[in-house]
């Protein structure tokens, strides 16, 4: 039997620089403009590391926390408000980086926030949407789009505007594959902070933040001014995501019975004052 050894980092490289415009994303960085990527000290930095400062130009130590660890250096692997509290700290400043992104533990989900300013996943993956034929492999326009049921039905509207279908489906990847795999979906988005496209069957963290960098590139916009524009476009759809730790199960399951009991009534109602 004979083993084969590949480099996947320079592999995924060789089709990012398939799907993205990497000539414009070099122009971008060479232009100036400053941005941080936090690892979380999971699998994402050395692809994170080779494309960004490597291939595209980006100043060395832009990716941060870039070593994968076992313990991942005692940090919370999940992108998002509660657990990049460095990165949200690190772009909350007037001279911050105009960009910051991060990835989770097996970097297949991401977050994405500008200068004083985070996106949520509902936003994000409206915006890609939205922009999609700003990319070299999206140019020609998408198949379809597909959500998770507790995402926010921004990219709904997107949809709508575009002619093209939107799906809703219930929490998994799963659910998105089979609409990949059909062709009826080119990209998909969860209210996890996941989104891929039909390049892998998966969701895609790395990708994600070559698309926002991609659009950064194409437009000459901030990630703030790009969102704004899309909410005056589109309308703007709110979302929030709470995670609660370490609750007593039988508490939660009795809230959860308590709202399926009630939420036949709540409707006209107002609650909290």
């Amino acid at each position: 039997m004979a083993v084969e050894i590949i480099d996947p980092v320079a592999d995924y490289a060789e089709l990012m620089g398939e799907i993205f415009d990497f000539a414009a994303i070099r122009a971008w960085f060479a232009a100036g403009h400053r941005m941080q990527f936090d690892a979380l000290s999971a699998i994402g930095g050395p692809y994170a590391k080779y494309i960004l400062e490597d291939l595209l130009g980006a100043a060395p130590g832009t990716v941060v926390n870039g070593t994968p660890l076992e313990d991942f250096g005692g940090h919370h692997p999940d992108p998002n408000p509660a657990h990049a509290t460095e990165l949200i700290e690190a772009l909350s400043h007037s001279n911050s980086p105009e960009f910051g992104a991060a990835s989770d533990g097996d970097a297949d989900r991401n977050m994405i926030i500008g200068r004083n300013f985070v996106v949520t996943p509902s936003d994000s993956l409206a915006v890609m949407a939205a922009n999609a034929t700003l990319i070299p492999a999206y140019k020609a326009g998408l198949a379809g789009v597909a959500r998770s049921m507790p995402t926010s039905c921004a990219v709904d509207y997107v949809a709508k505007a575009l002619g093209i279908p939107a799906y809703e489906t219930p929490t998994g990847w799963k659910f998105f594959g089979n609409l990949l795999d059909a062709g009826k979906a080119t990209l998909c988005g969860e209210e996890s902070y996941g989104s891929g496209s039909n390049h892998v069957r998966e969701k895609d963290g790395v990708w994600a933040v070559l698309f926002w960098l991609n659009l950064l590139a194409a437009t000459g916009r901030r990630v703030e001014e790009i969102v704004r524009a899309h909410w005056q476009r589109f309308g703007r759809h709110y979302y929030s995501r709470h995670d609660y730790e370490a609750l007593d199960s039988a508490a939660a399951a009795d809230l959860m019975q308590s709202l399926r009991e009630r939420v036949v009534q709540l409707s006209g109602q107002s609650l909290g004052g």
